[in-house]
């Protein structure tokens, strides 16, 4: 029987789209921990600290390990994590002494689902028999982002007609997409990049020249899009003066709805384009949208410049996979994990450098965001290596 690859390219759009879930939606609920369970807000920022740091540990442990335990047995435990973490989040709380413990402690279960299917549904479809897989890879990360608008969009619908004090039940609801997957990896065809114990390993990738410029490219990636994304509600917010539901709406919400434009745009024209040329593209106009973000006096003009960024980032993270899988074809899952390992350390640096440079220009947000445009910057220069390098290759 032919097999139905299809099946696998839809198991892993819906991955990528409880990943956004696991991501956005215990955010939503920062406030109602607050209230609900008289947590302090210093230990709720610990929160997305406990997921992104959770993720960086398993992109490490997916490097050594998952060719062993095999793609399809754990993509299904993903799905099982993801779906029995936001389960937990709606039971878990009030069965601990401190609420806080079972909160965190349901975070670092979905947080293990979300990061194997960064490492995993990559490299799963790149193993398929697909043309233009580039196209393909970044249509399928525009699922993510179309997964955060809906998790965004729905859960403040559900929140303003049904009531945030429901929040459980929306949990469980969110829960039914990761366990109704679980079926779809179950019966889906998977093919390896490798062979059986043919892909490079660790120190044979670090050897590589090649592979450490797309670190280079991934840590960028990951500082470009992370740095705008986790600062554009505050931006509104403190820019036009905007409530918190409208800011969210306005900064994170349009940042990933470009951004999954963006990435839809190469998904379907990608073929008849040069992906590194894009890239380079891209990356000027995120450096641009940078500046106007940081040096524009009109908040409105600030404000496009935060949600053009989006746009602007939408190729970077998927378009790096793309362009170092197919000149390492030995890379194998080590070099997927490691690459998501990069981009999550550029996610968590980025935010963290222009929170401090905010913090030190007096909670000038402007300030740190121009320091925010050397990502893009680095990421262009890095692309321009590149391109040269392919072409001495060639001749």
């Amino acid at each position: 029987m032919e097999k139905n690859y299809k099946q696998t390219l839809i198991a892993c759009y819906l991955s990528f789209i409880t990943q956004a879930i696991c991501a956005n939606f215990a955010p939503l609920l920062f406030l109602k921990f607050h209230t609900d369970y008289s947590v302090s807000l210093g230990r709720i920022a610990l929160i997305p600290t406990a997921f992104f740091f959770t993720q960086l540990l398993i992109d490490v442990f997916c490097a050594r390990f998952v060719d062993s335990i095999g793609y399809r047995r754990s993509v299904i435990v993903s799905e099982i994590a993801c779906g029995f973490g936001l389960i937990g989040l709606a039971i878990l709380p009030e069965l601990f002494p401190d609420p806080f413990m079972g909160i965190i402690l349901c975070v670092i279960i979905y947080a293990v689902g979300s990061g194997l299917i960064e490492v995993l549904a990559s490299p799963i479809v790149e193993a398929c028999p697909f043309d233009h897989k580039d196209a393909v890879m970044s249509l399928l990360h525009s699922f993510y982002c179309w997964g955060s608008v809906g998790v965004i969009l729905l859960s403040t619908l559900f929140f303003a007609t049904v009531g945030i004090e429901h929040w459980k039940i929306l949990a469980c609801i969110w829960a039914l997409i990761p366990l109704f997957n679980i079926y779809n990896f179950a019966v889906c065809p998977i093919e390896h990049l490798t062979e059986d114990g043919k892909g490079m390993s660790i120190r044979s990738l670090f050897r590589v020249p090649l592979f450490w410029l797309a670190i280079l490219l991934m840590v960028c990636a990951g500082a470009s899009e992370l740095s705008m994304a986790q600062w554009a509600s505050a931006y509104a917010e403190a820019a036009l003066n905007l409530p918190k539901t409208i800011g969210d709406l306005a900064g994170p919400c349009m940042f990933a709805v470009t951004m999954g434009i963006s990435r839809v745009i190469y998904g379907k024209y990608g073929a008849k384009m040069n992906l590194i040329h894009f890239m380079i593209g891209s990356g000027i106009l995120c450096f641009c949208c940078y500046l106007l973000a940081s040096l524009s006096s009109n908040p409105f003009i600030g404000l496009i410049g935060c949600i053009f960024c989006g746009f602007s980032v939408g190729i970077m993270w998927p378009g790096t996979i793309s362009i170092t899988s197919p000149r390492l074809p030995e890379g194998g899952t080590a070099m997927f994990a490691l690459l998501a390992m990069a981009g999550d350390l550029g996610g968590g640096f980025g935010p963290s450098l222009v929170g401090s440079v905010t913090q030190q220009a007096g909670d000038n947000l402007q300030s740190g965001m121009l320091v925010g445009a050397v990502f893009p910057l680095l990421l262009v220069v890095a692309l321009f290596l590149l391109s040269r390098n392919a072409q001495d290759s060639r001749k």
